[in-house]
C-alpha cells in the first residue's frame, strides 16, 4: 500500500478549495462590481446638481444709449413715453434698468402723469416701475366734469413703486405730497390707490391746508 506524501496531500486540499471557490468567484466579482457602480452613481454629481449650485450669473445681455421708447394704442394715439440716458437688460431677472429716466404717460381721461429719477428698474411686462434717488412723480390737473377738478399733485421720495395695472403707487420710505397750489403732507410710508382714491399716510405725518375760497353763487 502506497502512502501519499504530505505535501501532495496539502496541494490537493488547496487544489479542491480553489476549484470549489472559482465556481463562485463570477458571482462575487459581479457583486464588487455592482457595488462599486453603485456607489459611483450616488457619489458623482448630476449635471442638474451642478446648475442647481451654480449661481445665476447677473449680467446684461444687451444695451441702450440716450433712447426713446413710444407706446400707442390701437388707434394711434401716444399712451406713454420713456427717454433713458442709459438701458440695460438683465435677462436673468428679465428686468430693464434705466439710468436717469423719463416717463410720461397719458391717461383714457386725457390727464398726463410723469415721473423722473436718477435710476428706474421695469419688471418683462412694464406692468411695475421701481424709482430710486431723486424720484418724482407728477400728475397734472384735470377737468373730471363740469364741477370736480382733480388739481395737479406731486409725490416727491428717494423711491417710489408704480403698479400700472392697479394704479397704486408705494413707498417705504420718507415722501412729501403738494396738492394744488399750497397743500403739502409729509409722511414717513404712503400707499395712494389711484382707482379707488384713497391715500394712506403711515408713520409721521405732518400736513398744511390753504384755506378753500367759498363759492360765489
Amino acid at each position: 500500500m502506497s502512502v501519499v506524501p504530505p505535501a501532495v496531500t496539502w496541494w490537493m486540499r488547496i487544489r479542491q478549495i480553489w476549484d470549489r471557490f472559482s465556481v463562485y468567484l463570477p458571482i462575487m466579482l459581479m457583486g464588487l462590481m455592482a457595488l462599486a457602480t453603485y456607489w459611483l452613481v450616488r457619489n458623482t454629481p448630476s449635471v442638474t446638481d451642478v446648475a442647481q449650485v451654480a449661481e445665476p450669473h447677473h449680467a446684461p445681455d444687451y444695451f441702450m444709449q440716450d433712447f426713446s421708447l413710444k407706446i400707442f394704442d390701437q388707434h394711434g394715439r401716444l399712451k406713454s413715453e420713456m427717454v433713458g440716458r442709459q438701458g440695460r437688460h438683465f435677462p436673468d431677472t428679465d428686468t430693464l434698468e434705466i439710468e436717469q429716466p423719463r416717463i410720461r404717460a397719458i391717461s383714457k381721461e386725457g390727464r398726463v402723469t410723469t415721473a423722473r429719477a436718477m435710476r428706474a428698474v421695469i419688471n418683462a411686462d412694464g406692468s411695475e416701475v421701481q424709482l430710486f434717488e431723486n424720484a418724482v412723480l407728477i400728475r397734472d390737473a384735470i377737468n373730471m366734469t363740469s364741477v370736480e377738478t382733480q388739481p395737479r399733485s406731486e409725490l416727491h421720495s428717494e423711491f417710489l413703486h408704480l403698479f400700472a395695472n392697479t394704479e397704486i403707487v408705494r413707498t417705504h420710505l420718507p415722501v412729501e405730497l403738494l396738492r394744488g397750489a399750497q397743500d403739502r403732507f409729509t409722511a414717513d410710508h404712503l400707499v395712494y390707490d389711484n382707482l379707488d382714491r384713497v391715500l394712506q399716510l403711515q408713520g409721521r405725518v405732518h400736513g398744511s391746508l390753504a384755506a378753500r375760497k367759498p363759492k360765489t353763487q
